[in-house]
């Protein structure tokens, strides 16, 4: 296809046969390989191009139905085209057109530590392991898979794109004391060709694409589950899979899967297809987790969870991410995304659908209004960028596509399909989903089939009213101006900038409205804005309020008077409604379009609110405001005692101790009101956490601090406490056995308020001490910090060489940390130095964060210069300033 750099369709792969041997666990971690690959010849040709990455194949032949394996027709040279990882082997004699070829490819590769195709994980173990455990002086190796998107070509030569769908047969040879899982039940272990070994084979898998195959072995234990449901006549056996000594922590993710593995089964009306569900627990891992079919690897802090250790708020994230890979194991693996344009579908539909399973296992959660504060807030700032991209993006070549797993595929996309499917109906919606399932399975879609599946199930013409939302940039503000008995509505585009021009403003979108309005706060109206402007008439304007529940994906900019109003009857609005309107308002102050004077009067209705996510709505919105204004000290200081004021009311009546009967949001609220005060200089807050931090360290009293609490003290400490405290949480990071303790340590160490201990911070990051997974945590954490966000530039300036080194082997790991380390300036100098600094360079692979990182910037200093004096004069009129 002509907007696509695809492999040349001469020959159409159907099934791999791979082995692997002659692992060498430790020194050169190299492997060999041997892989069958079953392929139809379209047309006769004297070549054959594939994938490869960092692989050295040593020999190729092909044979055909016409001919026998001797006397296989031998490539007689292979050329690598490197920066497309793509080998082609060239053949004297030509290959016939054939209904079935078989192309064999004998080759080495590296098990690496880049955490992208057949690579290591290094771990501390807890207790004695195997004898034959790859190890080292300090720590211990399991070995696994990560192919999306492309780097199933670093293991193995294939055909490395999502329509080239195929079958699998896999076999490895590895240590006899050792585990070795694969996508499929094990079929057969026998001896292997060295002592000590074995080599074990797996079943085959279904048709499916390259990038869902995977493969691990390590010294794995495992428990085990089944499925209540009956499939082809047994329950499933579900199993969550650790290393030695960690599997009692995988109870809380197996005790969902199971059930929604049955949950999906049925909404989806498609029995889940493989014979087993295995979870695996991997050290080292780039992403949250990976869906591959019927064996999952997640990061250990999104599957492990210790009741009596881990921090409560990491129990919702393991839910949810069991459901949204699960979800996968139908939306993605079951039926694929043609291309990777369309990486949305899978990604956008399993965020949504995990989000419901969460709500269908633990109602008492309010996921929704969770989603509204964190998925729906989190698109819309990268979606009010110039530098966004459309759901669906153009994807010439598949090298490109890392940077597009981002907020707008998965939170963006999820949000669409959260408010297509409230105006079709749930149910209804579901419906359609499951015939576009069963029409497509074990085959490539495209959205225009969503489209259609759902079209028939509504009687409503989906792609019409949808395709703007995928295929068009950006998402739109509605003005709402009022008249007596009657408001007008006008829609255009947001961008965060407040400078949209109009040739960025052509975009009609169909907006549900959702009015509610008078007494009647309960129901919400169904019509929608199909036009630029309109205008309802006979509206109760004692109160009234559009976009009910937050379903649209839009902004509502509302007259002045009317914000100040609805602050006076928050007892008419749902959490949705509240987080809604206090996203929007801090959201339009941003781009000028209102004030931050208007904000923070708003938000000082908030302080009897009993509602964590609303609550976490009005500090991430307030936060994101201090964190702008930080150069004007007047300022600051006055944001400072006005977040105080705001919130020790709420802080005080909670507390610190948790009841027996508290529920998750409860102490997820206390979490967040404690370490909000104690930032903000609460005495009483701050006191406490000095006690009971000095108890926890230096009396070795480990139950000083409640798991949950265990963050907000930390920050509390490090912040008040200088050097001896960051040693102390330093020391803490070392010691931990808390499976999320280490990653808590980290966000704590980065409060050090001095450039000293920040600098210091950061050199002993890249000393080996923190995982490469994780070393975007320490310089995110000084990044958040006013008094030390500038040395995570010059860090990066400085080390520049080391970091590309370092981190440039996996692109995803380098981008994550540029843009995490850097987005949260608010100088149009600083944008300038950042820009001049990679002008030079080539930055292919995270070009798309440093455009992030710019318009952010620039975003944030012009609200800077436009709202600074206007804050000023209302923190002094209000008593927050002298």
């Amino acid at each position: 296809m002509a907007d696509r750099d695809v492999l040349p369709d001469v020959v159409k792969p159907f099934n791999y046969a791979i082995s692997l041997s002659e692992l060498e666990l430790g020194g050169s971690w190299t492997y060999q390989g041997k892989v069958d690959i079953d392929v139809e010849v379209k047309q006769e040709t004297k070549e054959i191009t594939l994938n490869t990455h960092q692989l050295k194949v040593q020999s190729v032949q092909v044979s055909t139905e016409q001919g026998k394996t001797e006397g296989a027709i031998k490539a007689s040279n292979i050329t690598y085209d490197e920066k497309n990882q793509r080998a082609t082997f060239h053949f004297d004699q030509p290959i016939p057109q054939s209904h079935k070829a078989v192309v064999s490819v004998k080759f080495s590769g590296i098990m690496n530590n880049d955490m992208a195709g057949f690579y290591r994980s290094k771990y501390k173990p807890t207790v004695p392991a195997a004898a034959s455990v790859p190890r080292d002086s300090e720590y211990h190796y399991m070995l696994s898979t990560q192919f999306e998107s492309c780097d199933a070509r670093r293991a193995f030569p294939c055909f490395d794109e999502p329509n080239l769908k195929a079958t699998f047969d896999f076999e490895i040879e590895i240590p006899e004391d050792q585990t070795a899982l694969s996508n499929m039940p094990e079929k057969e272990t026998k001896k292997g060709n060295k002592a000590g070994t074995k080599i074990v084979s797996f079943d085959r898998t279904p048709i499916m694409s390259t990038y869902l195959l995977a493969w691990a072995f390590g010294d794995f234990e495992y428990i085990e589950d089944f499925t209540r449901r009956k499939y082809n006549g047994k329950n499933l056996p579900v199993r969550v899979y650790t290393t030695r000594g960690l599997k009692e922590q995988g109870k809380l993710a197996l005790e969902s899967a199971h059930q929604v593995v049955d949950y999906f089964s049925e909404i989806f009306r498609i029995e889940y297809p493989l014979p087993k569900v295995d979870l695996l627990a991997v050290h080292e891992f780039s992403h949250g987790a990976m869906e591959n079919w019927g064996l999952i690897t997640y990061r250990t802090t999104a599957v492990l969870f210790d009741e009596y250790a881990s921090d409560q708020k990491y129990k919702n994230r393991i839910v949810y991410v069991v459901a949204h890979e699960l979800a996968h194991q139908w939306f993605g693996n079951l039926v694929t995304m043609d291309w990777w344009s369309e990486l949305w579908l899978n990604e956008g539909f399993a965020t949504w659908v995990g989000w419901l399973a969460v709500d269908h296992l633990h109602p008492d959660w309010s996921v929704w209004s969770q989603f509204v504060t964190e998925s729906m807030q989190t698109a819309f700032n990268l979606d009010s960028l110039r530098t966004s991209h459309p759901i669906e993006v153009p994807v010439r070549n598949a090298l490109e596509v890392d940077q597009i797993f981002d907020s707008i595929s998965y939170l963006k996309g999820s949000s669409v399909i959260r408010m297509l499917a409230s105006h079709l109906g749930v149910e209804t919606f579901l419906h359609g989903v499951g015939d576009y399932l069963q029409a497509h399975k074990y085959q490539n879609a495209t959205t225009s089939d969503l489209w259609s599946a759902l079209s028939k199930a509504s009687g409503k013409d989906v792609n019409t009213f949808m395709d703007p939302w995928i295929r068009k940039i950006g998402f739109p503000v509605v003005t709402v101006s009022e008249e007596p008995g009657q408001i007008s509505i006008k829609q255009s585009r947001f961008l965060s900038g407040g400078d949209v021009k109009p040739e960025e403003d052509e975009t009609t979108w169909w907006i549900p409205l959702g009015l509610k309005s008078g007494s009647n706060t309960t129901e919400a109206q169904s019509g929608s804005l199909t036009a630029k402007e309109d205008t309802i008439r006979e509206i109760d304007d004692s109160f009234y309020k559009l976009n009910s529940e937050q379903t649209g994906f839009y902004r509502t900019n509302l007259p002045p008077k009317r914000l100040t109003q609805l602050s006076t009857q928050l007892d008419k609005l749902s959490p949705q409604d509240k987080i809604g309107l206090i996203g929007d308002a801090a959201a339009l102050a941003i781009s000028g379009d209102a004030t931050t004077a208007g904000v923070l009067s708003f938000l000082e209705g908030f302080t009897k609110e009993t509602n964590y996510l609303v609550w976490s709505e009005v500090l991430s919105s307030l936060g994101n405001i201090r964190s702008v204004f930080t150069d004007d000290e007047q300022v600051s200081e006055g944001l400072r005692q006005y977040t105080l004021r705001l919130v020790s009311e709420a802080t005080d009546k909670i507390g610190w101790d948790f009841a027996p009967h508290d529920d998750y949001l409860t102490g997820q609220l206390r979490a967040l009101l404690l370490a909000s005060a104690g930032m903000a200089g609460h005495e009483g807050v701050v006191a406490e956490a000095k006690k009971r931090f000095t108890a926890f360290t230096e009396g070795g009293d480990k139950k000083a601090i409640h798991p949950s609490l265990r963050t907000t003290t930390f920050k509390i400490a490090v912040k008040e406490g200088g050097k001896p405290a960051y040693d102390a949480v330093m020391k803490e990071y070392t010691n931990t056995t808390s499976v999320d303790g280490k990653e808590i340590a980290l966000q704590a160490l980065g409060r050090v308020q001095s450039t000293e201990l920040a600098r210091e911070y950061l050199k002993w990051s890249f000393s080996g001490a923190v995982a490469t997974q994780d070393l975007h945590t320490p310089s995110r954490a000084l990044a958040l910090n006013s008094k030390t966000k500038l040395e995570v530039w010059h860090f990066i300036k400085e080390n520049w060489d080391m970091l590309r080194e370092r981190l440039g082997g996996n692109m995803v790991v380098l981008e994550r940390y540029l843009r995490m380390s850097l987005n949260r300036f608010s100088s149009n100098e600083i944008e300038k130095e950042i820009a001049d600094f990679f002008r030079d360079k080539d930055n292919s692979g995270y070009d798309r964060g440093l455009a992030v990182v710019s318009d952010t910037i620039k975003g944030r200093a012009r609200y800077a210069q436009h709202d600074l004096e206007v804050i000023r004069e209302w923190l002094s009129a209000h008593g927050y300033t002298k």
